[in-house]
C-alpha cells in the first residue's frame, strides 16, 4: 500500500494580497491552511488542515487506494467550499449568484446540495435577507425607484412574492428618492425655460422607473430645488 513519506505546508501567494484589506471576520473560515501529502516520495494530493487533522494522517501511515480516493474527494469538496465562502463573504449573495459562481468554476453538480446546505446553515444563503440588503443599499446610495428595484432583484433570481414581501416591510419613499435624483441632475436644466425643465425632469424620472403619481408630486414642486 502507498505510504505517506512527507507532509509539507502549501504556500498561499494570495494571502499577502488580502492582508491589507478590511474583510469581514467570517472570512477567516475561508482562508484555511493546506498541506501537500507525498506518497512513496511522490506528490499524492493536497488537503486542508481540518481534514488532515481529522483523518489523523502522519508520516509512515499506509493508505489503501480506496482511502486515498475518499480523502481526495473530501479535500476537493473542502477546497471548493472555502472558495465559495470567500465569494459569499464579499457581500450578501442570492441563490442565483451562487449557482452562477458554481457554473463559472465548473464545480461538479453532485456537490451542489451539500454546498448549499452548509451555506444555509451559516445564513450565507437567504434570498429574503439578500433582498432586504440589496434594497437598503440601492435606496441609500442610488435612489432607485420601486420598478428598478424589482427589475434588479428579479435579475438576481429573487421570487416575485419575496420581493413584494420585502418592499411591503421596507416601504421605500419614492418621492424622496425621486427628489434626490432630480437634485443631483438639476444642473442639466438650468439654462432652459421652466416649462422645458419640468418636461425634462418628468421624462428623466419616467426613464428611471417612477410612476406618474410620483413624478407629478416631484415636478410640481420643482421650485424647491433652487
Amino acid at each position: 500500500m502507498p505510504t505517506i513519506t512527507s507532509i509539507e505546508p502549501q504556500k498561499n501567494p494570495s494571502a499577502s494580497l488580502r492582508a491589507g484589506k478590511n474583510l469581514p471576520s467570517r472570512k477567516a473560515s475561508a482562508r484555511r491552511g493546506r498541506v501537500n501529502i507525498y506518497l512513496d516520495g511522490k506528490f499524492g494530493f493536497g488537503l486542508d488542515l481540518e481534514n488532515f487533522v481529522k483523518l489523523g494522517l502522519k508520516i509512515d501511515k499506509e493508505l489503501t487506494e480506496a482511502e486515498i480516493e475518499k480523502i481526495i474527494k473530501e479535500g476537493e469538496f473542502q477546497k471548493v467550499y472555502d472558495k465559495i465562502l470567500l465569494f459569499g463573504s464579499l457581500r450578501p449573495r442570492s441563490e442565483r449568484e451562487y449557482y452562477g459562481w458554481l457554473r463559472k468554476h465548473q464545480v461538479p453538480k453532485n456537490l451542489y446540495d451539500e454546498l448549499f446546505n452548509r451555506l444555509k446553515r451559516l445564513d450565507f444563503l437567504n434570498d429574503k435577507k439578500f433582498a432586504v440588503w440589496w434594497i437598503d443599499q440601492r435606496i441609500q446610495f442610488r435612489s432607485k425607484s420601486k420598478r428598478e428595484l424589482i427589475q434588479e432583484l428579479r435579475l438576481k433570481g429573487i421570487s416575485k412574492d419575496a420581493i413584494e414581501e420585502v418592499l411591503s416591510e421596507t416601504q421605500p419613499d419614492e418621492v424622496v428618492m425621486a427628489r434626490k435624483l432630480i437634485a443631483k441632475k438639476n444642473y442639466m436644466w438650468e439654462k432652459v425655460s421652466d416649462s422645458v425643465a419640468r418636461r425634462k425632469r418628468a421624462e428623466f424620472l419616467l426613464r428611471r422607473g417612477f410612476g406618474w403619481d410620483i413624478i407629478k408630486q416631484v415636478v410640481d414642486k420643482s421650485d424647491d430645488f433652487y
